[in-house]
């Protein structure tokens, strides 16, 4: 391995993704692609063993610059995990994640900068992918719940009147309540329950409610196009106060493009008539954004350092 590469390690709930991306091509060497489970109900100490273990595979050169995606809530300055009541990494509240992978990852790193998950997908965009050079663009997740960045010339950008909360469109409410409330796999599950008749714990999941409505099913076209049409009336408002030029989605759920792109422009024609040709683009590099946007990140922030 060069010293032009960057040894990423993207974690989630319950996996952890590891790659070695070179700087400035933005590949990913596949023969160090990995993917392994991750117990996030684990103790700190547990959590830096399997992280570490998976960094071990990557064999980063001595005084690397790695970087990691995390989800929030996280000090992502300090490398200290701020999860509390979240449900997952409660172990990792306060505790400081980059001191402990600084002294497990063998050879020891020159620096480890950590960057938000959902920020790193959009930067991956903005690198490679569907929102590649355009100077601003919301890219949202659509998985367990709406994941989101704002980007102004591929720098994500968190606070402000422009953006939503904390830069998460998850913050924003839809008619007076949160917004995973209707848009989530929670969300859509429930209501596709409560509407047939079952109850949520045997409802179908989100997949397989996508097949019912492609299949004829109108309750499940019905929960669709309301969870997604809700989004998208949101998203009106989102886009015209960022100026976006673009909004790219990824995301389990996009994989079922032919009914969310539909419902998310409709409901953003419906509440802005003038977004009715409003730029919308499944992400380029579904499964590889989150890594490629980790390493271009932890080049910036290594070549402002110098």
């Amino acid at each position: 391995m060069s010293g032009n590469t960057i040894p990423v390690l993207e974690i989630g709930g319950t996996h952890l993704t590891a790659a070695v991306v070179e700087s400035g091509t933005w590949a990913i060497d596949r023969d160090t692609l990995a993917r392994v489970d991750l117990q996030a109900q684990g103790s700190a100490e547990s959590l830096v063993e399997e992280i570490g273990a998976a960094a071990d595979e990557l064999r980063g050169e001595p005084g690397a610059t790695w970087s990691v995606a995390i989800p929030g809530p996280f000090d992502y300055e300090q490398g200290v995990g701020r999860f509390e009541h979240v449900g997952k990494f409660d172990s990792l509240n306060g505790f400081d994640l980059g001191e402990a992978l600084m002294k497990r990852i063998k050879p020891t790193p020159g620096a480890i900068h950590f960057l938000n998950d959902a920020d790193a997908f959009g930067i991956g965009e903005y690198a490679l992918g569907a929102a590649r050079g355009l100077e601003r663009a919301i890219c949202i997740t659509l998985g367990t719940g709406v994941g989101s960045t704002f980007l102004i010339n591929g720098q994500p950008v968190s606070t402000g009147p422009a953006v939503s909360p904390d830069g998460s469109i998850h913050h924003e409410v839809y008619q007076g309540r949160p917004l995973e409330n209707t848009v989530s796999r929670r969300a859509i599950r429930a209501a596709y329950a409560d509407a047939a008749g079952l109850s949520p714990e045997t409802g179908p999941d989100v997949h397989t409610i996508a097949d019912l409505s492609r299949a004829g099913d109108e309750t499940a076209r019905l929960v669709l196009d309301g969870a997604f049409g809700a989004l998208g009336e949101t998203l009106a408002l989102v886009i015209s106060r960022f100026d976006a030029g673009i909004l790219v989605i990824g995301g389990s759920m996009s994989k079922s493009w032919d009914l969310v792109e539909p419902a998310i422009r409709a409901g953003m024609e419906l509440a802005d008539p003038r977004l009715a040709d409003f730029r919308i683009e499944q992400a380029i590099l579904p499964d590889d954004a989150a890594l490629v946007g980790a390493a271009y990140w932890a080049s910036l922030r290594t070549g402002a350092e110098d």
